[in-house]
């Protein structure tokens, strides 16, 4: 449905819905744009409006409808009783989102964070800086093979963003001119982007779990269903499951699922994690190598030092079967951020990867339930909808992403051209 997602809301029956599953604008300006443009709202009375644009100039990307409790008392109104929504969201501003959502009535059950090695830093070079505003010309000491800006909204095709307007970007060291830019030399004002934290929160149950589950078939999460692993079902990672299951291997790792019995594990594969990734290396490299239980525990071992201020510890039973399992600590689901045949054409900037909103579709949605997006954007959840099986919702305001939207799940479905066709609109 094309539409503002707050007048559409209205259109959708009381406890219809079974999930949601959205990316909302992050709304990442920063708050002296927010304010300081000439038609921008004073800080006063509902200060998450915004008149200024957003992420690479897009108007779209502001906080009056995700930072609003009122639009998700909306979403509360249309999800069944235990729905569960998850919503993606920025490291800055998630806490306009999560105070909004639970304002709104919903129970925060928890934070997933989707980890990623591509980020890239956006910092201000304070030395440089300084330079710039004393006029003073720096000399250069080396400098890179110059690299094309990339246009906000741009067509996107197989060999990656259109870059089409000129800009250049040439990465060079260069010397401080002064000694007042040479003392903040180093200095910055941001760190490497390498997380998302997005939301899952849920609508209160009516009665218990049990209860709720039977009524309305919504309120747990579907655990077997998200379990990890190799192969099948272990993320799309950078190059296939496969590919990602060998970069683990490499790394040491033999085997993500521990041999099952007392003190061991789960032979459906490990328990979904709050934590997801991209499957890079430099994401795998960042965690320890974690070999798990080697030995037989007897139960006969002798109590630590803490014996003398806490008392003996009792036994701890047996083990006949160690936890088997070795290699990278980095055993969660994983997903690469959106590669061309994501972005199946998408103008969109922030396609997200349909891996990932397939494993998160599939965690909260029961069999034959409804997802709802009212945020749908390049359409990711509604792939991954029709990818899993589930009906879905998707709802989008800008015109020029719902085309888009069309083509890529009809993508999906088989009934479009060939990515990259010629012939392809």
């Amino acid at each position: 449905m094309q539409g503002d997602s707050r007048e559409v809301l209205k259109g959708l029956a009381d406890n219809s819905i079974d999930s949601v599953v959205t990316d909302p604008p992050y709304a990442l300006v920063s708050i002296g744009k927010r304010f300081g443009g000439p038609n921008a709202k004073a800080p006063t009375g509902d200060v998450y409006k915004r008149a200024v644009a957003g992420f690479m100039n897009a108007t779209w990307d502001t906080g009056e409808t995700a930072f609003d409790p009122l639009f998700w008392v909306e979403v509360l109104r249309v999800l069944k009783p235990g729905g569960h929504l998850i919503a993606f969201s920025g490291t800055r501003t998630y806490h306009r989102l999560a105070c909004a959502i639970e304002d709104a009535g919903f129970e925060m059950r928890d934070m997933i964070a989707w980890l990623y090695g591509s980020g890239f830093p956006k910092s201000h070079d304070v030395s440089r800086g300084i330079d710039k505003a004393a006029g003073a010309v720096r000399e250069v000491i080396s400098q890179g093979e110059p690299v094309k800006r990339m246009i906000p909204g741009a067509d996107q095709h197989k060999g990656g963003w259109e870059k089409n307007d000129g800009r250049e970007f040439v990465p060079t060291v260069t010397a401080a001119a002064s000694a007042a830019s040479a003392a903040w030399e180093g200095w910055g004002t941001a760190l490497k982007p390498a997380l998302e934290p997005i939301v899952l929160a849920r609508k209160p149950l009516i009665g218990t779990v049990a209860a709720n589950v039977l009524r309305h078939g919504t309120g747990a999460l579907n655990i077997d269903a998200s379990r990890v692993g190799t192969g099948e079902g272990g993320g799309g990672g950078r190059d296939s499951n496969a590919s990602a299951a060998r970069r683990y291997a490499d790394k040491g790792s033999t085997d993500f699922a521990p041999t099952p019995g007392p003190r061991g594990g789960d032979a459906k594969r490990r328990w979904p994690a709050n934590v997801v990734h991209d499957g890079s290396d430099e994401v795998v490299d960042a965690f320890p190598f974690s070999a798990g239980q080697q030995g037989i525990v007897t139960g006969n071992e002798p109590s630590s030092p803490f014996a003398n201020v806490y008392g003996d510890m009792p036994n701890r039973g047996g083990s006949a079967v160690p936890r088997g399992d070795t290699g990278s600590a980095a055993r969660f689901f994983y997903s690469s951020k959106a590669d061309a045949e994501d972005r199946c054409g998408s103008k969109h900037p922030t396609v997200k990867p349909v891996d990932l909103m397939a494993y998160l579709v599939r965690m909260v949605t029961p069999p034959g339930g409804v997802t709802l997006d009212p945020f749908a954007g390049s359409g990711s959840t509604g792939m991954a909808c029709l990818r899993e099986g589930f009906d879905c919702i998707l709802i989008e305001r800008e015109a020029q992403y719902v085309a888009d939207i069309h083509k890529r799940l009809a993508h999906v479905e088989g009934a479009d051209l060939p990515l990259f066709s010629e012939n392809a609109a």
